[in-house]
């Protein structure tokens, strides 16, 4: 059986994907409706609310977190509107670290997160779209090669189709693939969560 993965606030699923190419069954988790998700399985609720339920979190395996990031995005900062949106990394850092089990929490560049920052141009993508990763074990980078993004493509304007294309969400809308991440991130980190996965189970059962 595939290991199961909850993916909390997973929107069209690109993440989802990802782990999925990795080799976990993905339940996603989102307030909104989410026609267009790939998992194998979509909830529609408050993600911090189930993140908090510790009977029902113990059916998964492995945890990915990507609350909105409107609080720490550049778009909010240039407009001053910033403290509108609330802070929800560490409220939900906090609830990851109760549940024990392997998690992974993502959000943009400018967020207070303690890891790594992955760029398309370390997968060969034609765009940039550098996102932030905080994991539960030490991340390894391995032979992932510095940032080349020059020339690289951003999202400069609302209806840029090819973007979504460019990160390999092709089955997502525009505006769905502006909040997601590529799904190349998620599965080069999947991998590692599964050996994550597997050297827990050889440590529990010695």
């Amino acid at each position: 059986m595939k290991p199961r993965l909850l993916d909390a606030y997973c929107g069209a699923g690109g993440a989802t994907r990802g782990y999925q190419q990795a080799g976990f069954y993905v339940v996603g988790i989102d307030i909104a409706p989410q026609p267009h998700y790939c998992g194998d399985e979509f909830i529609q609720g408050d993600a911090l609310e189930m993140l908090a339920d510790l009977d029902w979190l113990a059916g998964f395996d492995a945890i990915h977190a990507s609350p909105p990031c409107q609080h720490y995005s550049s778009a909010t900062a240039w407009r001053g509107d910033r403290d509108k949106h609330p802070d929800l990394i560490d409220p939900v850092r906090k609830l990851l670290k109760a549940v024990g089990l392997p998690w992974v929490l993502e959000n943009v560049e400018a967020a207070p997160l303690t890891g790594v920052v992955l760029c398309g141009s370390q997968f060969n993508l034609e765009v940039r779209r550098h996102r932030g990763f905080e994991t539960s074990w030490t991340f390894d980078m391995g032979l992932r090669p510095a940032c080349q993004h020059n020339g690289l493509k951003a999202f400069e304007h609302k209806q840029e189709r090819a973007y979504a294309d460019a990160m390999g969400c092709t089955w997502m809308n525009t505006t769905e693939a502006r909040q997601t991440i590529p799904p190349a991130y998620a599965e080069f980190i999947g991998r590692q969560l599964i050996d994550q996965l597997e050297y827990r189970a050889v440590v529990g059962e010695a």
